[in-house]
C-alpha cells in the first residue's frame, strides 16, 4: 500500500470524515484552508480511485467518491507494510511498544488478547 500523498491525505480525510459518498465539489468545499481547482481534486480523486482507496458511483451527473476501508483500515495496513520492511521486526516491535503511552500500551494488550482469542477460536491460525 503506498503511502498519501499530502493532497492525497487531505482529501482521504474529507471522505473518511462523513458516511456519506462526496462530490469532487463537496470534497474542494471542505478543504478550506486551500484554493484548489475542481480539476485538480477530480485528478487526485482518479489516483485514489486507481490505488484502490476510494470507489465512484457514477449512476448521477456528479460521481460520488467514498472510501474503500475505513481509516484504521487504512492505517493498519500501512503499520503492517513498515513491519514487514524492517530488517529486525522484533526489535521494530520492542521500539514501538516504548514509544507508546501507557493508554495505547493497554489497548494493545487488549487487542492482541482479542486477536489471540480469534485465532485459537478458529483453530491456530
Amino acid at each position: 500500500m503506498a503511502r498519501l500523498g499530502e493532497l492525497e491525505h487531505a482529501i482521504m480525510e474529507v471522505l473518511w470524515s462523513d458516511p456519506e459518498p462526496q462530490t469532487a465539489r463537496q470534497v474542494r468545499d471542505a478543504l478550506t484552508d486551500r484554493d484548489l481547482a475542481a480539476t485538480t481534486i477530480l485528478t487526485v480523486l482518479s489516483r485514489l480511485e486507481a490505488k484502490g482507496l476510494v470507489t465512484r458511483d457514477r449512476s448521477s451527473r456528479a460521481h460520488r467518491y467514498q472510501p474503500t476501508d475505513a481509516r484504521e483500515v487504512h492505517v493498519a495496513a500501512l503499520m503492517r507494510q513498515a513491519l514487514d520492511s524492517a530488517p529486525d521486526a522484533d526489535a521494530a516491535l520492542a521500539r514501538f511498544a516504548d514509544a507508546v503511552t501507557a493508554e495505547e500500551a493497554q489497548a494493545l494488550t487488549e487487542a492482541l488478547d482479542e486477536a489471540m482469542r480469534r485465532r485459537h477460536k478458529e483453530g491456530g491460525k
